[in-house]
C-alpha cells in the first residue's frame, strides 16, 4: 500500500494560520509540538509533520475503511533528512519527505523496501472503485495508487515495479 501528500507552501500560508490558538494541540502530540518549537523553521516543520500524517492516513484509511479526523492519533517520528515513521495503533508506516520548489511531498509505505518501487502515474490512467479510492489497472491487476494535490502541485503515485 501507498499514500502520499503534497503541500503547496505558498497556498498553505494563505489558507491556514497554524499559529492560531489550539491548532497545534488539536493536530500534534506533545512530543511533536516540542519538535516544532525547537525547530529552526517551525512553519516548515508543521507542514512536514502534517504531510507525514496525511500520507500515512491514506494507507490507514484504505486498509480500515475508516474515515475520521484523527491527526492527533497518528504519531510522527522524523529521522535524518525528513525520513521518518508514522504510527497509529499497531500500524507503522515509513515516510520519505522531499522539500523543494516551495512544496512538500511525502510518500508513505508499509515496507521500507517499497520506496524503490514507487513511480508516478499519469492522471489519464486513474480509476476509482465503488468507495471512491483510486487505482490503476496494470497487467490485468488492480493496483492501489495515491492521489494528492494542493495549490499548484499534484502527485499521483503507485508501487508499480
Amino acid at each position: 500500500m501507498i499514500g502520499n501528500d503534497v503541500i503547496d507552501l505558498q497556498a498553505a500560508r494563505k489558507e491556514s494560520n497554524w499559529k492560531r490558538k489550539g491548532f497545534l494541540e488539536k493536530i500534534f502530540t506533545a512530543d511533536e509540538r516540542g519538535f516544532i518549537a525547537s525547530s529552526a523553521d517551525p512553519e516548515l516543520t508543521v507542514w512536514i509533520l502534517w504531510s507525514m500524517k496525511e500520507a500515512a492516513y491514506k494507507i490507514y484509511n484504505r486498509d480500515r475503511g475508516l474515515r475520521a479526523y484523527i491527526p492527533h492519533l497518528l504519531v510522527c517520528e522524523v529521522n535524518h533528512f525528513y525520513d521518518g515513521t508514522v504510527t497509529i495503533e499497531h500500524y507503522k508506516y515509513h515516510t520519505k519527505t522531499i522539500v523543494e520548489n516551495d512544496a512538500i511531498h511525502t510518500i508513505a509505505v508499509y515496507n521500507v523496501n517499497d520506496f524503490i518501487k514507487v513511480s508516478e502515474v499519469p492522471a489519464s490512467e486513474v480509476l476509482k472503485d465503488d468507495n471512491g479510492l483510486p487505482y490503476i489497472n496494470s497487467y490485468e491487476l488492480s493496483l492501489p495508487i495515491s492521489v494528492s494535490h494542493h495549490g499548484r502541485f499534484q502527485h499521483i503515485i503507485g508501487i508499480l515495479q
